[in-house]
């Protein structure tokens, strides 16, 4: 039993691809820690990376041949990967190990590897490897900020992210060009860590039926025109797809957004906030746990036209009411047992008002955060937030990608689950 709790990754192969970017020199520690969780871990090298780090340092943390060429030097092993083409030479090994690997990490990914991934190409045994595979993959991208930040590279992950590529983001910071901005490897730690995750998912939500809602609501002025606002969806979508992977039988209840859903998970798309409203309320009997990330419009005309609004010379008065306060609204219906978490945006006297919230609508837990900070800012990747429980718990993980984010919030809420049972 001590061995298998020290070795939990006893019988996973992982493959590791190494890309040419300073950043490699990083990744021995990736292959060492996925090598002492017990996983066999084969090293897949292209040739520029073997000039920033040498093939041996990988296979002596390893202990398995890396693999640079597609066709292997004479009288070298191949370390192609299914069982018994591990250990012979073959013109297919990247077809055995792609059927073998349980997971596929790519770090560092340059825009090189990135473009590769996206268009189909396949000029070498890595980028070969990686159309071969059916297993998850995890890219962890690395490159100078201006490439990072080229339309290019973003429409590239963006392809990637459609077909369930797992990104790891880069981190900003001090660049070894000595530019400052995002582009910086993720840390190994941190990657081994979602590495681990995906190999061994952590099933806490299993059996709980988990409700999330997502995006804006847009209010109709007259057919053309709409009151709205720039909420992106991405926390939303987050958290619907960490419980998901975490075991919970989700569905994602969303405003007008450009995200595609999440893998696994029932999706309800709406537009108004009536709509979202009744989407929730349906829900509300069967649910186990409420995740509010939605910005639904807090006000709508008062009367819509239904023919266009000429402009005019004179101002436009437009009279508005306000619309239902959704959580407010299931709060009364929720029975014993049920979670449910709000999401506040707060430009002022954050943790105040958000506490007021909390009280105010009956909530287990709140989650507050202030768009004018750097990184919270609506449709970034990041969030800075505080979480403030019933329990009296406050949480300040700091400037965190949305996914850490989610399951930070998921494991919260779970915790005041646990407070509410054993009051009872």
């Amino acid at each position: 039993m001590a061995e298998f709790e020290a070795r939990p990754l006893a019988g996973k192969t992982v493959v590791l691809g190494v890309t040419g970017s300073i950043a490699a020199f990083k990744v021995p520690h990736i292959a060492s820690r996925m090598t002492a969780m017990g996983a066999r871990v084969v090293v897949v090298m292209t040739e520029n990376a073997t000039r920033f780090v040498a093939p041996l340092t990988f296979e002596t943390l390893t202990g398995i041949e890396v693999v640079v060429s597609m066709f292997p030097e004479k009288g070298r092993k191949s370390v192609a990967s299914a069982e018994e083409a591990l250990e012979r030479d073959d013109h297919l090994r990247h077809v055995h190990l792609a059927e073998a690997a349980d997971l596929a990490i790519v770090a560092p990914a340059t825009a090189n590897v990135i473009g590769k991934m996206a268009g189909g190409i396949a000029d070498d045994f890595l980028s070969t490897e990686l159309l071969a595979m059916t297993c998850p993959v995890l890219l962890a991208p690395a490159m100078n900020v201006h490439m990072m930040e080229s339309p290019a590279v973003a429409k590239n992950l963006e392809t990637l992210r459609s077909r369930g590529v797992i990104i790891v983001e880069a981190e900003a910071g001090r660049l070894a060009s000595g530019a400052v901005g995002k582009g910086r490897l993720a840390d190994p730690d941190r990657i081994a860590d979602m590495a681990v995750d995906i190999l061994l998912p952590e099933q806490d939500l299993a059996d709980r039926r988990v409700v999330v809602t997502a995006g804006p609501t847009r209010e109709s002025i007259d057919p053309v025109r709409h009151i709205s606002n720039p909420s992106s969806g991405r926390m939303g979508f987050a958290l619907a797809e960490r419980a998901a992977r975490r075991g919970a039988q989700v569905t994602l209840i969303s405003g007008p957004v450009s995200l595609g859903p999440p893998d696994g998970v029932k999706y309800v798309t709406v537009t108004t906030t009536d709509e979202m409203y009744e989407a929730v309320s349906s829900e509300m009997a069967s649910l186990d746990m409420l995740f509010m990330a939605a910005a639904p419009a807090d006000y709508r005309p008062k009367v819509r036209s239904e023919e266009k609004l000429r402009k005019g010379p004179e101002p436009m008065v437009l009279e508005l009411e306000p619309t239902v306060d959704i959580l407010s609204s299931v709060a009364g219906k929720r029975r014993p047992g049920q979670c449910l978490v709000g999401f506040a945006l707060e430009t002022e006297n954050e943790e105040r008002n958000a506490r007021a919230k909390l009280e105010r609508k009956g909530l287990d837990l709140i989650v507050v955060n202030n768009p004018k900070m750097e990184g919270a800012a609506f449709g970034t990747e990041t969030n800075v937030a505080t979480l403030i429980g019933r329990s009296g718990g406050v949480v300040s993980p700091g400037m965190i990608s949305k996914t850490e984010l989610a399951d930070i919030v998921l494991t919260a809420a779970l915790e005041e689950m646990g407070e509410k049972k054993s009051e009872r």
